[in-house]
């Protein structure tokens, strides 16, 4: 069993074996017809069931063959044109060569002593993400598993920033964080494990752009103050999940500023920004925030996982660092040496950050920003496609790069039949694997959602996928016909 250690005696085990895996993947995405194959859940889980794990089948040439039946002929492939649904990019090269190279090494970046360079690679990463934020140099940050973790470590600092004197049941009782409508569950979540009350997130309305209006934060603001109550933190959102939407990030910072409130900017999705030759000015006033969220992994084009939290006074991340003598001894803090386990609310921890570095070094950031621009061009020219079609319905102009639609049948009105049309529409698609969209709802009526992340899509992927939706929505207007005489 030594054989399959990697180690100085089985170097050539593990280079043909990484290739022979590589060559799998690179088979598959080669061949993929569509970005997925429609198996059912059921089909899938029978092959799967059918695998024994207490019987190994002892060489990697197999154990890839039985991949292949259980995974890889079926996976949901972001690579492809016609995946347009979650906020799933496709990955470049150079990141991908950064995979394989940390996950050998494998390098735990929580002590100096486990990664030495890494650290400072991570530490280099973090100073060049928070210059371009616009922090000064007193400004740090950690990488963390996801926007999720980020969200949660800001308003953990956050939370211990509006509570000096301890968090005791009384003080978190009375803790309030604002976030518009069309913010990400995580903040909720975060709250709550949190120990906040249940009514700590106090929820803002959007204006008809979606993006939060800043009349009712200041209404929200001055009552919370007025009635005895801490305005921990305001979270705006630089991307809002369903419509790409920015919050008026200058506007919220004056009413931070006013009312000594930590800002959190939640730019998991519109940190493509900080890169982007043409839209950087959108970002404008993140530079004020006290933490932001970036995830790399969605508008960086980087393999999962690349998230960052990031903050403008490094001090306040002193909140997340407990001591060990076996991870952090205050001696080695006296002598220079740095632990990022005193940043992060995690221990052990990948080196994530070695992806952007080597998509740095190989194509720059203005070769990163150019491939996110050009998806938020096809947003406006799938827009425009949308706006002149009447078979379908688009809610708003796109801000990055989201479209939020649905289908209209030319005779039906009922709203909760439109509804289901839409609905079948997308499942039907999804099963067919010829292209896979997303859903979420708007007023409380269902609608249909592009995620465009791929510069290979084009517009006329995006006319073929509108044509696709319009006669699986009629089919099951016309069946559903058929069933009601």
């Amino acid at each position: 069993m030594r054989s399959h250690l990697l180690n100085d005696l089985t170097t050539e085990g593990y280079r043909r074996s990484v290739t022979e895996g590589v060559e799998r993947v690179a088979t598959q995405l080669a061949a993929a017809e569509g970005p997925f194959t429609g198996v059912t859940v059921d089909a899938l889980t029978a092959r799967l069931d059918r695998v024994d794990l207490d019987r190994p089948l002892g060489e990697i040439t197999a154990a890839l063959d039985e991949l292949e039946e259980v995974y890889l002929r079926d996976a949901v492939y972001f690579h492809h044109p016609r995946y347009l649904a979650h906020l799933n990019c496709p990955v470049v090269i150079p990141a991908l060569v950064g995979e394989a190279v940390l996950s050998a090494v494998n390098s735990s970046l929580d002590t100096w002593d486990q990664s030495a360079g890494g650290t400072l690679i991570e530490r280099r990463i973090v100073d060049w993400t928070t210059e371009r934020i616009g922090f000064g140099p007193g400004a740090d940050g950690v990488f963390t598993s996801g926007g999720s973790q980020s969200n949660l470590q800001a308003l953990l600092l956050a939370r211990e920033e509006a509570l000096p004197g301890g968090a005791d049941p009384a003080s978190l009782a009375r803790l309030r964080t604002f976030a518009s409508e069309a913010s990400h569950f995580s903040v909720r979540k975060s709250a709550k494990l949190l120990g906040l009350s249940p009514d700590a997130v106090v929820t803002i309305p959007v204006d008809s752009d979606h993006r939060l209006h800043t009349v009712a934060l200041a209404h929200e603001l001055e009552r919370c103050t007025r009635d005895g109550l801490v305005p921990m933190a305001v979270v705006a959102t630089a991307g809002t999940t369903d419509f790409g939407s920015i919050d008026p990030l200058p506007e919220i910072a004056e009413l931070c500023a006013r009312h000594g409130t930590w800002l959190h900017v939640d730019a998991a999705y519109g940190c493509g920004l900080l890169v982007s030759p043409r839209r950087r000015d959108l970002l404008s006033g993140v530079e004020r925030a006290d933490s932001v969220t970036v995830d790399f992994h969605k508008s960086f084009f980087q393999p999962v996982s690349s998230s960052a939290v990031l903050v403008r006074d490094g001090a306040t991340l002193r909140h997340a660092t407990y001591h060990a003598d076996y991870l952090n001894p205050r001696r080695a803090r006296q002598e220079g040496i740095p632990n990022q386990v005193d940043k992060s609310l995690q221990t052990t921890r990948r080196f994530d950050a070695l992806k952007l570095w080597l998509t740095l070094r190989t194509m720059g950031a203005d070769g990163i920003g150019a491939l996110f621009d050009e998806v938020c061009d096809l947003a406006w020219q799938g827009w425009r496609l949308l706006a002149g079609d009447p078979r379908f319905e688009v809610v708003v102009e796109p801000r990055l790069s989201t479209l939020v639609f649905r289908y209209l049948p030319p005779v039906v009105t009922d709203p909760a039949e439109i509804d289901r049309a839409n609905r079948a529409a997308r499942s039907a698609l999804f099963a067919s694997g010829d292209a896979v969209v997303a859903g979420t709802k708007v007023l409380g009526r269902h609608y249909l959602k592009f995620t465009l992340l791929n510069p290979e899509t084009t517009v006329d992927d995006i006319a073929a996928v509108l044509d696709l939706i319009a006669a699986h929505a009629e089919q099951y207007l016309g069946e559903s016909l058929d069933r009601a005489s």
